[in-house]
This record gives C-alpha cells, sequence and structure tokens, in this order.
C-alpha cells in the first residue's frame, strides 16, 4: 500500500503579500517624518496577524521572509561596514562602543534571570538591545535554544524602545548635556537599537548623522563576535551534558557571510555603485523580513509574556542608554 505525500506548501503568495505589504511600509514611512520602514513593516505584520488576515495560505511565505530574507540581509548589511571604520572611531569611541555592548549584553541577561525571564528568551532581547536590533536577535536565534515566540518577543521590545528612542533622546538632549551635534549623534549610535532606527533619531538634530552612523556600524561589527562566542560556550556545555551529542555550529553560515563581507568591502575593491545598490536591497530585504517577523508577534503572545517582558526591555534600554551617555560625557567622544 502507497501513501501519498502531500506537496508541500508555496511560499509565494506569502511572498507577494510581504512585498506589498512592504512597498506600504515605504509608502507609510515617506508620510510619518521620523518613522523608518523598518518600524513600519514590523507594525503592520502585527497588525495583519492579530486582525486576522494572515490566513494559512500566506503562512510559508511569511516564514521564507522571516528567516531567509533577513539572512541574506545581514550578509548584505556587512557590505556597508568596513574595518578602517574602527580606527576612524578613535580609541575613545571604540571603549564607548565595546563597554556599552558588554554592560548592556551581561545586564540584560542578569535582569532577565531576577525578573524570570527564560535564558534563551533574555539572550535575544540582550543581544538585541546590545548590538542592532531585529537584525542582532535574526544572527543570535540559530544558537539560542529558544523557540519563535522567544524571537517574536524579543523583536517586540526592541522595536517599541528603538521607536521610542526617535522621540525621546532628542528631547532630552538639552537636559543631558548633549548640545554638541556630533556628542549626540555618538550617543543615538552607541545606544539606540536598529540602524533605521538610529538614523531617524540623529536625522532629527542637525549635525548628528555622521558621529551616529559611524559610531553604530562600529558598534554592528560586534556582532559576529558575540554570536560566536555564545555558540561556542553553548557547544560546550552541550558537550559536558551530552558527549554524544550533535553540536551546533560555532557561527552560523550567514553569520560567517556577514563577517566576509566585512572583508570584502575593506578590500575598497567594490565599486559605489554596487555598494549602494546592495545597501538599497539590504534595506528592502530587512523591511520585508520585519513584516514576516510582525506577523508572529500576537497579542495574546505578548500577554502570555507577561509585565516582566516589558520590564526587561524596559530596563534594558535605560541600561544601553545611561551606559552609552556616561561613556559619551566621560571621554568626550
Amino acid at each position: 500500500m502507497t501513501t501519498s505525500m502531500q506537496p508541500k506548501p508555496s511560499p509565494w503568495l506569502g511572498l507577494a503579500a510581504i512585498a506589498g505589504a512592504t512597498a506600504l511600509a515605504y509608502g507609510i514611512a515617506s508620510l510619518i517624518p521620523g518613522i523608518g520602514a523598518s518600524t513600519v513593516g514590523v507594525v503592520l505584520g502585527a497588525l495583519a496577524v492579530n486582525l486576522g488576515l494572515v490566513v494559512p495560505a500566506l503562512r510559508p511565505g511569511a516564514t521564507v521572509a522571516s528567516s531567509r530574507l533577513l539572512r541574506i540581509a545581514v550578509v548584505l548589511l556587512g557590505l556597508q561596514l568596513a574595518l578602517p571604520q574602527l580606527v576612524g572611531i578613535g580609541a575613545k569611541g571604540l571603549v564607548v562602543v565595546v563597554v556599552t555592548v558588554a554592560v548592556t549584553f551581561f545586564g540584560t541577561r542578569l535582569i532577565g534571570r531576577m525578573l524570570g525571564m527564560s535564558g534563551p528568551r533574555s539572550l535575544l532581547v540582550a543581544t538585541g538591545f546590545s548590538v542592532c536590533g531585529a537584525s542582532a536577535v535574526a544572527a543570535m536565534s540559530p544558537v539560542a535554544d529558544g523557540d519563535e515566540d522567544d524571537t517574536a518577543v524579543a523583536i517586540a521590545l526592541v522595536t517599541l524602545c528603538g521607536t521610542l528612542a526617535i522621540f525621546v533622546l532628542p528631547a532630552l538632549r538639552g537636559v543631558l548635556g548633549l548640545d554638541d551635534p556630533g556628542a549626540f549623534g555618538s550617543w543615538v549610535g552607541a545606544s539606540v537599537h536598529d540602524v533605521g532606527q538610529t538614523v531617524a533619531t540623529a536625522d532629527r538634530v542637525d549635525g548628528s548623522l555622521t558621529s551616529a552612523v559611524v559610531v553604530k556600524l562600529t558598534r554592528v561589527v560586534l556582532l559576529a563576535p558575540l554570536v560566536a562566542a555564545v555558540a561556542i560556550a553553548h557547544r560546550r556545555a552541550r558537550a559536558t551534558a551530552a558527549p554524544g551529542a550533535e553540536r551546533p555550529p560555532i557561527v552560523p553560515l550567514f553569520v560567517a557571510g556577514f563577517l566576509a563581507a566585512i572583508l570584502v568591502t575593506s578590500t575598497g575593491l567594490l565599486p559605489t555603485g554596487l555598494l549602494d545598490v546592495a545597501e538599497t536591497a539590504q534595506e528592502i530585504l530587512l523591511v520585508a523580513a520585519l513584516v514576516g517577523l510582525g506577523t508572529g508577534i500576537q497579542l495574546s503572545l505578548l500577554r502570555r509574556a507577561g509585565g516582566s517582558a516589558l520590564a526587561v526591555g524596559l530596563t534594558s534600554w535605560l541600561l544601553v542608554a545611561g551606559v552609552a551617555w556616561a561613556g559619551v560625557r566621560l571621554l568626550g567622544v
């Protein structure tokens, strides 16, 4: 007796819907100053799923967008980075970036543990807040040993706090003694999560965008070593607990691609036109991926996560902003 195999659901219908939502996100973002298409994309995905618009036929496409497209976007992000940027930021700037990332990462893990958040979820939240938002969460997911709910909660928290930063940080500029646009830009680059949110925040203060982008992209460079360090720690723990068990890769393939892209860009051999095309493609793919990730953010999930998850996110946001501000003020970055 033979059994017929069910055909694998096609992702194309869902991807077409994702493409439409991506175009809509850009349209809405162009009408609302200070809100990037990436933020709108997450909100559109969340609205769609909570309004019951994400029917089963669309799910495969949303899954492809939130996994494969996001990984491609992370690799292409590497083409926007070059090792000479670490020299250009200066020793003081590099100290601010490294200390901010380290304190935020380990501090958020500790806060999560104190508030009862699971290890994988606190790991993803810590990575998103300390490095580069949704892209960092996606890069850490393969080694975090969490589930889709953990990823969705982390994405929701970094999106919420990163969006608030666009409006809150410029309002605090004078109170915190950051009247100099360069200093304000450095603070934004060292503390705001997503690259798009960083640009949107710094763009609200004339003269701060360049320093914000340089500091932010230097911070993004730390994504690969952070993921690698966590993966190595997990491999060792798994080897100790179950010597014969299969070990996860030290670095996920797309993170290795991210590193390779940085090295290629650092050679200076790629033409500017090609880098511009890659940057545009990266931005579009990231927005599409965030629409897909947004479809995993259900109100029922956030209710289950409880107020403790929100408390972890808000506390982590205060931590990264506070440490970055102290570094900028003390070292005069």
